[in-house]
């Protein structure tokens, strides 16, 4: 699983060497800037105790700090580029009718000529892309492009990255969970068996919302035979998706958009019930507690059933991770750790995902949360991904008019929880 950062920073991910050497060689500066933060923040610390707060070492600590920050965010987004990388177009043994529905789609978006576009529809349906022609509502792009944008936005998006993702034919998925409730008891073996209670179940339902994006390019750029039309779609598209994607996922109200973990009510832990977010909090009004910080995160961690703990995961910004970093267990221990070449950053060891779409530390705010994402949040996507062409609305460039329909939700509202700000 790739760790990324917020998704705006995949527009800076292209610069990034994705091979093994510059993963390698970015782990072992993030280790050995640790050690320095480590020292930074010991020396200060003792100041502090000494009742004299360096200003001097204080800056150098909060300047070592963001650069922990950005070797992660680097390290993050050379691991992502290299799963994207990895995936081939998958294997020599292609359908005939696939392969021409994307040749024939190649042609039609270079050239957007009449003729091309009138047997689209046809080889859709030979291609099992969909069952019925829609030429007004635009083309579905290949299943090789479909299959770039995808894991480009597996890649960019924290919450695509962690959750359970599905796709679907229709625009709603339903399911059925159960709140809990049935009893049960031990009885002999000749005695009665009485009545128990009656399973509690919920409807889960989550609709898919239309996403667009609207990248042009020149028709000269178009007609150069060695752009490759689909990468440079995908790369377009992917990154708009993915930017609002991001943000959906984690404060979506669920009008027009997916519904993000921020978006429903919530609950003090102690009072939990179904449909409901539990959080624990922070002891301060608009921070972490001067003393004892940590707790509320330790509290946190144990506020997740230890069934769901299994395969849980962080989701923090940059910004409360800087403070989170700081932290220490009661033997002067830092609770957090640096990611590896092959491992992400981890708190109480469990990864972290930096996702700057969450808030940061201020009076009532939610700046973590906690949870198994593969339980807790499932995202719907409707197979197949539309391209209307428009060379007249912008000329002399050419409009793609692109859209998918993603939906997301929480379905298990056991299965993660949140940090306040409070006292």
């Amino acid at each position: 699983m790739s760790y990324m950062t917020t998704p705006a920073r995949v527009r800076g991910a292209t610069a990034v060497r994705a091979d093994a050497t510059s993963a390698k060689d970015i782990a072992a500066k993030l280790a050995k800037t640790f050690e320095d933060f480590k020292a930074a923040q010991d020396k200060r610390l003792e100041g502090i105790d000494k009742k004299f707060d360096d200003v001097v070492q204080a800056e150098q600590v909060e300047r070592i700090n963001g650069e922990l920050s950005e070797l992660s965010n680097m390290i993050n987004e050379v691991k992502s580029l290299q799963a994207a990388m990895q995936v081939g177009s998958g294997g020599q043994n292609v359908d005939p009718d696939v392969q021409a529905h994307a040749d024939q789609f190649n042609s039609w978006f270079r050239r957007g000529d009449r003729a091309l576009s009138a047997d689209l529809g046809d080889l859709e349906v030979k291609a099992k892309l969909t069952t019925q022609s829609d030429p007004d509502g635009g083309y579905l792009v290949p299943t090789d492009m479909e299959n770039t944008i995808d894991r480009v936005l597996g890649a960019a998006s924290a919450m695509r990255s962690a959750a359970r993702v599905m796709p679907i034919s229709s625009n709603t998925y339903k399911k059925l969970v159960s709140k809990g409730g049935a009893g049960s008891g031990w009885v002999g073996e000749s005695e009665d068996r009485p009545e128990t209670n009656t399973p509690q179940l919920a409807e889960i339902a989550i609709n898919t919302k239309e996403l667009y994006a609207q990248p042009a390019s020149t028709q000269s750029a178009l007609d150069d035979a060695a752009i490759d039309v689909a990468k440079w779609l995908a790369d377009e598209v992917s990154i708009e998706f993915a930017e609002q994607e991001g943000a959906a996922f984690i404060s979506g109200d669920g009008v027009n958009r997916p519904k993000g973990i921020l978006g429903y009510p919530t609950v003090a832990n102690s009072s939990h019930t179904w449909g409901k977010v539990g959080f624990v909090k922070t002891g301060a009004a608009s921070s972490f507690a001067s003393t004892n910080p940590a707790d509320a995160l330790v509290d946190l961690y144990y506020a997740l059933k230890a069934g769901y703990r299994n395969g849980a995961s962080w989701i923090i910004s940059d910004v409360v991770q800087g403070e989170v970093r700081k932290m220490k267990d009661g033997q002067g221990n830092y609770l957090w750790a640096a990611p590896t070449e092959s491992a992400p950053a981890t708190f109480l060891g469990k990864p972290i995902m930096s996702d700057d779409n969450m808030p940061g530390l201020a009076a009532n705010k939610f700046p973590v949360a906690f949870g198994n994402w593969k339980r807790a949040y499932l995202i719907v996507d409707r197979i197949g991904i539309r391209v209307l062409r428009d060379p007249f609305t912008s000329k002399p460039n050419v409009l793609f008019y692109t859209t998918k329909r993603v939906g997301g939700g929480l379905v298990n509202f056991e299965a993660c929880k949140l940090l306040k700000v409070a006292a």
